[in-house]
């Protein structure tokens, strides 16, 4: 479906496209004029000691044509670029880069028009080569890290199955599915839209979209993210959600948004770029002065000093070093199943001291599942006494009673079913009346447990119910809200970190502090109203640590909203969640983790472009201006151009090797 987003990551792709284009083209188109300029410079054949091989008498007017061609034609994204920042009043790299080469053209020009000196046309021509050919490298790289927003709008089909009320089946373009047409999605075919499953059963491949590694099983009732792959059975899709509202919609909106956003690094990068770019132009005068006084060899070695400081600390590689991070590092997350909303807020996650979770639906799956296993009988096996409680409770919908059905794949048959109100249910299985009761109905009926560990096992916070048969007490079964498997490493890996881990719950003391105990965790608030989760975060911050509260995004918004980062994790197809920074695709607390180490990779990486880009200068600018001419270093404007444009490949390449 050809939504409004797809359209506008293509137009944006085209018009980056095209720059790319241009800047290729000028390249090849000034590299081809300057061959000619290059064997009728007799100035440069002269260094070598040789005569120029097409110089003859009137060539400085040849030179003087093929070097305004390159000027004009080859420098005027320079040019225009000088006048951009002019008018925003932020001189930066156009600036440095027209001026170079502005002054390198029309002195030359002037000495072939009568001025006394030598021309250097040929170190014009290099250094609009060199950059240009900088710039088409650099904007290739950044178009390469930008595809992220332009493949996420490519997964979506373009047409559909609708299937019409009388069961017949046409092929539509998706654009013209509504809420609640239906779709028969085959195996192997992508889902054209989200929606809710209605007939059949398949496993689906969200990797492309989430990032999820394996196929997730759905049957009807369940939810489907357009995008994904069917990948095993037919199922017929009634549309949820078309166009803007869709998943993968918002999904690119978000990515785009974060790529937009400001980045505090960046706007220190735009700070230092305007400073270099004031220092090099003082520098490049102050060298022109200095050298057009002290130096024998007059104004030609002069300008020529001042052009090379100019260029040479053309602040490209700065301009670069962030943006492209952020393009890298953003592109990154989305493909990991992490939202980045707030530029700032990710940014700080590198530095984050605690980090809070939610208990139910974070830490833990929000269903009771068996614990324990305890034979309260002689001669009775706790596997005895929980198929017998499979039995009865396979019948019931009870959270409870499901969390023990699970345990059995295949329950005995149980007739005449009955719940006991307010305690329990029971059955008849195998001729006997078997009966899953609470501690509540035993001391109704006087029944005495013979064992304390019953006892032990609620005074963790677990859930205890008995099993009876024929009123005769076989065993109790102690159930407990699920820990997540994940749990256990992302907190581990968290703490590895010098990150603190805590947990926020309305549960009752005694469960918190069973699940604590359980993934070993630095702290709990036990109790906590939705409405108190917010001012137990700035008690966190009240003891001097940066936090991050990860929540499902829906009754932890006050939370999200005053950490430091907020974070919703399990949002799914819900991922519009207004109050969170960054937002996580998978129910998996592992991916704070990563959350954590993108943030602390990216930032490294903007560390280590801004040195590279602003580092060199230390040396660079002192040996352009001559102060290393002592020791035999004098660098021509060609090869500042070089080291200038080399410094912002490698901060391109750096960008792109980043990692989590």
């Amino acid at each position: 479906m050809p939504s409004d987003h797809e359209g506008m990551s293509h137009q944006e792709m085209s018009h980056h496209e095209m720059m790319v284009a241009d800047f290729r083209r000028r390249f090849w188109i000034s590299l081809a004029l300057t061959i000619p300029v290059l064997a009728l410079s007799e100035m440069l054949w002269g260094l070598l000691g040789l005569e120029a091989p097409l110089a003859f008498s009137g060539s400085g007017y040849l030179l003087l044509g093929l070097s305004t061609a390159i000027y004009v034609y080859g420098g005027w994204p320079f040019l225009t670029g000088l006048v951009d920042e002019l008018r925003e009043r932020a001189p930066g790299m156009m600036t440095l880069v027209a001026l170079a080469i502005s002054v390198a053209f029309f002195y030359s020009a002037a000495t072939v028009l009568g001025l006394r000196g030598a021309d250097f046309f040929w170190e014009l021509a290099t250094l609009v080569d060199i950059m240009l050919l900088g710039h088409w490298l650099e904007m290739r790289s950044v178009m390469g890290a930008s595809r992220a927003l332009e493949k996420l709008a490519r997964l979506m089909p373009k047409e559909a199955h609708r299937v019409a009320e009388d069961g017949s089946v046409s092929d539509v373009p998706v654009a013209e599915l509504v809420t609640g047409d239906r779709v028969l999605v085959k195996p192997g075919e992508k889902l054209p839209v989200d929606g809710d499953v209605v007939d059949g059963a398949t496993s689906v491949d969200e990797s492309l979209v989430t990032g999820e590694s394996e196929p997730v099983a759905k049957s009807v009732g369940d939810e489907v993210i357009g995008g994904s792959v069917n990948t095993d059975g037919s199922i017929t899709v009634e549309v949820t959600k078309t166009g803007a509202e869709s998943y993968l919609s918002q999904v690119v909106d978000l990515v785009r948004e974060a790529q937009e956003s400001r980045s505090r690094t960046q706007d220190l990068a735009d700070r230092a770029a305007m400073w270099l770019t004031i220092i090099a132009i003082v520098a490049g005068a102050t060298t022109f002065a200095a050298w057009a006084a002290a130096s024998d060899e007059g104004a030609v070695f002069a300008l020529e000093r001042a052009v090379t400081v100019m260029v040479i600390t053309c602040p490209h590689a700065l301009g670069l070093a962030i943006p492209l991070v952020v393009a890298v590092s953003t592109a990154l997350a989305a493909g990991n199943g992490l939202l980045i909303r707030d530029r700032s807020a990710f940014e700080q996650a590198r530095g984050i001291d605690a980090v809070i979770f939610d208990k139910t639906g974070t830490l833990t799956e929000g269903r009771f599942a068996v614990t324990d296993v305890i034979p309260l009988a002689e001669g009775i096996e706790p596997e005895r006494v929980l198929e017998l409680a499979a039995a009865v409770e396979a019948r019931s919908e009870h959270p409870i009673a499901r969390g023990i059905a699970a345990q059995v794949t295949t329950p005995a048959e149980a007739r005449d079913f009955s719940a006991i109100p307010g305690t329990g249910a029971q059955a008849t299985v195998e001729g006997m009346l078997v009966a899953v009761v609470s501690p509540g109905h035993l001391a109704e009926k006087g029944i005495e447990v013979p064992s304390a560990e019953p006892a032990h096992r609620s005074d963790e916070g677990k859930t205890v119910v008995y099993v009876l048969a024929d009123a005769d007490l076989l065993g109790a079964i102690a159930l407990a809200d699920v820990v997540r498997p994940e749990s256990r490493e992302a907190i581990a890996a968290l703490k590895e970190m010098g990150v603190e881990c805590m947990m926020l719950t309305g549960d009752n003391r005694r469960v918190a502090e069973w699940v604590a105990r359980q993934l070993d965790l630095d702290d709990y608030f036990a109790e906590v109203l939705p409405h108190e989760k917010a001012a137990r975060v700035a008690e966190v911050q009240g003891r001097g640590l940066r936090t991050a509260m990860v929540g499902d995004g829906v009754n932890d918004a006050p939370a999200l909203a005053t950490a430091d980062v907020g974070i919703a994790i399990g949002a799914g197809t819900d991922v519009a969640v207004e109050t969170a920074d960054i937002v996580l695709v998978r129910s998996d607390p592992r991916d704070v983790v990563d959350v954590v180490s993108l943030s602390r990779a990216t930032y490294r990486k903007m560390r280590q472009n801004l040195a590279w880009a602003t580092g060199y200068n230390i040396i660079a600018i002192p040996a352009a201006a001559g102060a290393l001419v002592w020791a035999g270093v004098l660098l021509s404007p060609a090869v500042g151009a070089v080291l200038m444009s080399l410094s912002t490949v490698i901060v391109a390449i750096n960008a792109r090797l980043l990692r989590t």
